[in-house]
């Protein structure tokens, strides 16, 4: 019986050892090898790009494993609306000094979008707990 009790005690032992084995955190030293599995990441290739291949191309557009970075093309095959996101908006302070009837409706929609956008953030700041 008493055997059966030291018996009892060791397996105890050994899974708490184990428990301490699995339950432990290791951390990895050094640099991962080629083609093993981990959380490293791997090193994009490099590539050397000349005053042609930039004025060319649009390098970092290619979403393709396979595939290569489009070319530009001339500004006639573009969409007018494309070269409109680059026009300045006016801001809301400027939109408030202006009449309403001066206002064009593109800019009278902006005006009401900045307004209750910063209506909204005032009344969070007022509500928030300090």
């Amino acid at each position: 019986m008493a055997m059966n009790n030291v018996r009892s005690l060791r397996n105890i032992m050994y899974s708490m050892d184990s428990t301490r084995v699995i339950g432990s955190r290791t951390y990895a030293t050094g640099k991962a090898k080629k083609g093993s599995k981990g959380g490293a990441a791997t090193e994009a290739p490099k590539i050397s790009l000349t005053k042609e291949v930039k004025a060319t191309t649009v390098v970092g557009a290619n979403i393709l494993k396979d595939g290569t970075d489009p070319k530009v093309r001339p500004d006639s095959e573009y969409p007018d609306w494309l070269f409109q996101l680059l026009d300045k908006r006016p801001a809301l302070s400027e939109l408030q000094r202006k009449e309403a009837e001066d206002l064009s409706v593109e800019d009278l929609k902006r005006y009401v979008k900045l307004d209750n956008r910063a209506r909204i953030k005032e009344n969070n700041s007022v509500r928030a707990k300090n």
